[in-house]
């Protein structure tokens, strides 16, 4: 790109404006080599690495830079061999753990492909960091602990400091401190002294070191403690020797790490780049631009970045229908602003850098930008104004090549004004020709009328309010300017006749062209009135239709929300009604199941009173069969098979007699209370066939009712089963524990969340077999047991 334009156009003050927001000096360097660059790729990789870098900071999100050192030359001299001092490595050790919390924060980020991936290429030194940290404190000083060997010495160094110091302290407040100037310590040359009197310096033997400015105090280290600060600076070197030995060992980590820092660097050097390109285009309120192939450029609302305050955007394009455009109009409305902010427009562009525009700013690749602004004479060259132009059109026209944008302003001026005009003519016809992108200001009349006659080739003119005398800075592309002279005159205060005369001197063409584009003017103001009242109209119905659009989206989102609602209603309804059906279904079984436990348990009782009334009437026999048996039974115990004398019906024994003589005995399902004398032993062997089949029955019953008392365990654990699988298993247990005879049972659920103990409390609680229950006691198992006692 070239450098006189980019000196014109004050690109470097946009460079400037870039580097105050970097955070690093190599940030700082990557702007200070940027240019324009005239790919169409890189141009487009540019913007979209601003546009990332912009988002994250709309998005709340600041890039973490803070830390981050230009530590190339440590790196460099630790690759040559060279030791680095504990600040350096401190420095290494900043970026390293900088570089990790950057890289850290892009990898969490999403949709950001360009600095995602110049975050691969940060390296993580986690384990130069950790050593580094380990062996240099936070203040740049080498850790007492940074090895084995420093611990030693420094604390060899601080006993025998204190020891030196001890001794001192002794010696300037004993005999000898009269002779002393102060009685204190001191240190000249690394070596503790004492202030001594010159006059007294043979009662003071020892080793001068150092005199004070007045010559009248000697700093004399006693004899007592020289050959102490002799080992203090033994030990002072092995300190030097082994500290250097320490940071030699880091420096060579650093150089091991080499390549990896100097990759680090490049990536924090973009990435910084990228983040104030990013945070400038915040700052001034800036879009990305759409890039086009083709040499053309269409600015809306574009503001010139190097104005203040409140700046007046224009609208200005040239490519599109036209190839040449002819600015007119009077001195301070803004042309030759409107020049420099087309050409500023496409060098930052070119480089990568937002716009300050509206969107549908569209921009091309132009291989060259020239511009030929201001007054151009060179005093030292004696160059008139118009030579200077001339010289410059020249040097342009000269190296023009591909796709060029060139920017002329007072083209022809400094001249005779008919040659000035007839040569401009000719130079804008010459760069059309040639393909260039031209803009010219003139206030040559006769240019006016060549943009009219010309194929490509457009007026504009920069807008006047002949009310206030004031230019307004906007651009009208379409309109010739008018310079307004005579207006300007009369408001000004010159004698109406005088402006009247003036008139007159005008040829009829000059005046019918200058009432044309008067016309021409007042017309466009016209239009352009009608054109804001239409814009306005135009955004009143965009805001009544977004009204209408958010209140019909309002409607539709509370009626899908009221449809969501009663679906919910619905099937909370149902949700509750099928939990009442489950409920109602379980309660009818539980009282199906108590209706035949009921049942079972009046037949039980039925029986047991007919045993009842049966062993009363023949009670007397059966005493009489006693007297006639023998000895009544002694030594019962459980699972002793008996023969009850008075029902003629063999048993078990379930218990041991109690004080009055009764036991519990089992006769095939029955349990029933029975005197140790209506009993007899019987022999556990029976005949394996009786004749009929109530034989066969009572064979079977006593060896079922048998069996279960031997088998039946007086407990069940019910641990790590569901509950459901735990109440069957109690179900199934208790039946067993009935038909056993038993009267307590143990149920282990355990303790746990309490929820199978629960489950089994209710069991029980509805259970008619069950009389009571209870938790654990003491040496029962506590809360992790039940203990149920059965009905008879």
């Amino acid at each position: 790109m070239d450098e006189r334009t980019l000196r014109t156009l004050e690109f470097a003050k946009i460079k400037e404006m870039l580097a105050e927001r970097t955070a690093t000096s190599l940030g700082k360097e990557v702007v200070e080599s940027l240019t324009p660059a005239t790919d169409f790729l890189e141009v487009q990789h540019r913007q979209a690495e601003t546009t990332e870098a912009q988002r994250l900071y709309l998005g709340g999100h600041a890039i973490p830079l803070g830390g981050l050192h230009d530590i190339r030359a440590h790196v460099q001299r630790a690759v040559r061999g060279g030791m680095l001092e504990p600040g350096d490595l401190l420095d290494v050790a900043d970026t390293a753990a900088s570089s990790r919390r950057l890289k850290r924060f892009l990898e969490e980020q999403e949709d950001l492909p360009i600095l995602t991936a110049l975050s691969r290429m940060l390296g993580t030194f986690n384990h130069l960091e950790a050593e580094i940290r380990r062996a240099v404190d936070e203040h740049g000083e080498v850790r007492d602990d940074a090895s084995p060997a420093l611990a030693e010495i420094r604390r060899s160094m601080r006993t025998l400091q204190n020891r030196m110091k001890d001794r001192l302290e002794s010696f300037v407040r004993g005999p000898a401190a009269k002779y002393l100037q102060d009685p204190i310590v001191t240190i000249r040359d690394n070596r503790f002294v004492v202030p001594v009197k010159i006059e007294y310096r043979a009662q003071v033997p020892g080793i001068v070191h150092d005199q004070s400015s007045s010559g009248s105090t000697l700093f004399i280290e006693p004899l007592a403690i020289v050959e102490m600060n002799n080992d203090l600076r033994e030990l002072a070197l092995k300190e030097r020797e082994e500290v250097a030995r320490i940071l030699t060992r880091l420096s060579a980590l650093v150089a091991d790490e080499a390549d990896a820092l100097t990759d680090t660097l490049q990536a924090v050097a973009q990435i910084d780049f990228a983040s104030a390109k990013g945070k400038l285009s915040l700052d001034l309120n800036c879009v990305e631009p759409e890039l086009v192939r083709e040499p053309l450029l269409e600015i809306r609302k574009g503001r010139h970045p190097l104005l203040k305050g409140n700046v007046v955007p224009i609208d200005v394009h040239i490519g599109l229908t036209f190839d040449t455009l002819v600015i007119t109009g009077p001195n301070t409305g803004g042309k030759t602003v409107a020049l420099k902010t087309m050409g500023l427009f496409v060098l930052m562009a070119q480089a990568g850098l937002h716009l300050p525009a509206g969107h549908g700013t569209r921009v091309g690749i132009f291989e060259q930008v020239f511009v030929d602004i201001g007054d151009e004479q060179s005093i030292e060259q004696s160059l008139s104004t118009f030579s200077g132009h001339m010289t410059n059109i020249i040097r342009i026209l000269d190296a023009l090549e591909g796709p060029a944008l060139v920017l002329l302003d007072e083209l022809g001026a400094g001249t005779d004004p008919t040659e000035g005009a007839a040569l401009a003519m000719s130079i804008l016809e010459h760069l059309h020709k040639r393909g260039a992108k031209t803009v010219a200001t003139t206030h040559y009349s006769e240019l006016k009328t060549y943009a009219y006659t010309r194929s490509r080739v457009e007026n504009a003119s920069v807008e006047f309010d002949v009310e206030t005398l004031q230019p307004t800075f906007r651009l009208l592309i379409g309109v010739p300017g008018s310079s307004n002279a005579f207006e300007i005159s009369r408001r000004l205060g010159l004698p109406p006749h005088i402006v009247d005369r003036a008139r007159q001197f005008l040829t009829k063409e000059q005046e019918r062209v200058e009432d044309l584009i008067q016309g021409i003017h007042a017309t466009r103001a016209e239009l352009e009135k009608e054109r804001t009242e239409a814009t306005r109209l135009r955004a009143e119905a965009q805001r009544m239709r977004e009204e209408y659009e958010r209140r019909y989206g309002d409607a539709k989102k509370k009626a899908a929300e009221t449809v969501e609602k009663a679906r919910a209603q619905a099937q909370q309804i149902l949700s509750t009604a099928r939990r009442e059906a489950e409920a109602v279904i379980s309660e009818l079984k539980q009282a199906l199941r108590e209706q035949r436990e009921a049942e079972r348990m009046q037949a039980i009782h039925t029986a047991r009173s007919r045993l009842a009334q049966a062993r009363q009437a023949v009670q007397p026999a059966a005493e009489e069969l006693r007297r006639r048996s023998g000895a009544v039974p002694r030594g019962l115990k459980p699972g002793d098979a008996v023969r009850i004398v008075s029902l003629d019906t063999n048993g078990y024994v379930l218990t041991e007699p109690d004080a009055d003589g009764n036991l519990l005995v089992q006769a095939g399902i029955i349990k029933m209370t029975v005197s140790v004398n209506d009993l007899e032993r019987v022999e556990e062997e029976q005949p394996a066939a009786k004749t009929g089949a109530l034989g066969g029955m009572r064979t079977r019953g006593k060896g079922l009712a048998a069996a279960k008392a031997r088998e039946v365990p007086t407990e069940v654990d019910l641990r790590g089963l569901l509950v459901d699988e735990a109440l069957e298993r109690v179900d199934k247990f208790l039946d067993d524990a009935m038909l056993a005879g038993l009267d307590q049972v143990r149920i282990i659920h355990g303790k746990g969340t309490g929820a199978l103990r629960k489950a089994v409390t209710e069991a029980l609680r509805r259970d008619r077999r069950v009389a009571s229950y209870r938790l654990g006691g003491i040496g029962e198992g506590g809360d992790g047991v039940t203990v149920a006692k059965l009905r008879e």
